[in-house]
């Protein structure tokens, strides 16, 4: 389309979407005519298309007129700049947030997360590019996702970011200031994101949706400081009081270590959303006790990483304990269970909580994790052991830990080389894309009668069985008697 009818179709879309009022409309029109160096327009009829198709005609626009470079990266802070000129303000968004909440809190939440889509801060037509399946398990159907939504860097932008002034403003990717901001080549634009103010435990955060959604309404809630993560007493009171807000939504915190803890440590925050994990619907399997907390309800939860299930209606009854917990287990060695609580000075022990209210009571899962390194998993003990690198060497975070695999984008093509090879009968370790998978390739042929028809699904089953496979090397009790055995002494050294 034509670039009158492009800038058309977009306002009309905002209206239609309810980021403006037709009262806005050309002031919205002279407003984006404005950033393209437009200054007559043509009236003209919108076009009822895709907000991927009218950008696309604006970006296309923008490149021949010299507006902006021709790549990915440069596209992508235009457009959210186009954007940004038709996304309400904060305070419009707040106020309309805050309005809903008091009538009905699924609603403000469902107004919010309809609005980041519909402005383009989560694009969607990206989104629903990653693939996604399930895998069946003894421990509930295991969520698998290759992301493919995150686009990478072009070369030109990679050596253009080389030759940029080092900057620290935002100081990273969740500080509020990115609110707004224009962005740079090395840090996205962001001037269609909104963010939502609350109070947790009495201090001051900000909630916003995910850009690179993993699941449904996947939200980040961020400290409005840029503080240090750290697991402690205040964040399970934190976590309570967001799913006591927002009961429709879970919230879990990676843990505050590295290897075991989530990508931004520098920076102290949750991730929840209107999702329910394999985790959270896998059953206690032992009733436990813990003394002194005879009033909460306690259990090891059947699951492949090792979980502690905490509920009840107190919520500070809950918060006291899981603080025992995560006290106890700081401090807590077991040679015989190979759990050491510091070596050389460096402590190994922390917890993974998730928060949920179920049948009006809170529920607060802790799984105990554990970052020691030895000679043969440099990388880490309890992490993806090397023989299973081939499919994901990256740290097991919080998303993963609930059941949902996140795997790297490379898979996509690996698993379609590798599939036509192993139908063919051709030499995988000849083929450096997919040589790395050769003796678990070997493995599945044996397993299974490979056809052009099946291989797919064969091949996605087979991750799907690598990653609960990984999630019990990740727990730091084994799924046995001895496993158990050493699960209950700690649970018994809880005082």
């Amino acid at each position: 389309m034509n670039i009158n009818t492009a800038v058309k179709s977009l306002v009309r879309y905002a209206i239609d979407n309810e980021m403006i009022e037709k009262w806005d409309e050309i002031w919205a029109i002279n407003t984006v005519c404005q950033a393209l160096n437009i200054d007559s327009f043509e009236d003209c009829e919108a076009e009822n298309a895709e907000l991927e198709d009218i950008l696309a005609s604006i970006l296309d626009y923008a490149v021949e007129n010299g507006l902006c470079e021709d790549s990915v990266v440069y596209r992508d802070l235009f457009d959210t700049k186009i954007m940004g000129l038709l996304t309400p303000r904060p305070s419009e968004v707040i106020s309309k947030f805050q309005f809903l909440y008091i009538r009905d809190k699924k609603s403000a939440t469902d107004y919010y997360y309809k609005l980041c889509q519909d402005s383009d801060y989560i694009r969607r037509y990206r989104i629903k590019n990653d693939l996604k399946w399930i895998t069946k398990t003894e421990y509930g159907d295991i969520d698998i996702t290759i992301n493919l939504s995150k686009p990478e860097k072009d070369p030109k932008a990679i050596a253009a970011a080389l030759k940029m002034k080092a900057t620290s403003y935002p100081k990273c990717l969740l500080c509020k200031e990115n609110e707004g901001y224009m962005g740079r080549i090395n840090h996205p634009a962001r001037q269609n994101h909104r963010i939502i103010p609350m109070t947790l435990g009495g201090e001051n955060f900000f909630m916003q949706y995910s850009p690179y959604v993993y699941y449904n309404e996947h939200c980040i809630v961020f400290n409005a400081e840029h503080t240090p993560m750290k697991i402690d007493k205040s964040a399970f009171a934190k976590l309570l009081d967001f799913v006591e807000k927002f009961p429709h939504y879970f919230v879990g915190s990676n843990a505050d270590l590295p290897i075991v803890g989530g990508s931004i440590l520098t920076h102290e925050h949750f991730q929840g959303g209107n999702y329910e994990f394999a985790m959270a619907k896998a059953p206690i399997e032992t009733k436990v006790t813990f003394s002194g907390f005879e009033d909460v309800q306690a259990g090891i939860v059947k699951w492949p990483m090792s979980v502690i299930r905490i509920k009840g209606t107190d919520k500070a009854r809950l918060v006291e304990l899981a603080d025992k917990v995560l006290t106890t287990w700081r401090g807590y060695t077991d040679k015989d269970s190979f759990i050491y609580a510091e070596t050389e000075g460096t402590p190994h022990n922390t917890i993974t909580p998730i928060a949920r209210m179920r049948n009006g009571q809170f529920e607060l899962d802790l799984v105990l994790r554990n970052n020691i390194t030895t000679e043969d998993c440099p990388l880490g003990y309890y992490h993806p052991h090397p023989e299973y690198h081939h499919i994901k060497k990256e740290n097991i975070g919080l998303i993963e830990v609930m059941g949902l695999a996140v795997l790297p984008s490379r898979l996509k093509n690996e698993m379609a080389v590798l599939g036509k090879a192993m139908v063919n009968g051709e030499d995988i370790s000849a083929n450096e894309t997919i040589a790395s998978h050769k003796e678990w390739a070997e493995m599945i042929m044996q397993k299974y009668d490979i056809n052009e028809d099946n291989i797919d699904d064969i091949l996605k089953k087979e991750i799907g069985i690598v990653f609960t496979s990984i999630l019990g090397q990740c727990g730091v009790y084994s799924r046995d008697e001895e496993g158990k055995a050493g699960f209950l002494r700690f649970i018994e050294s809880v005082r």
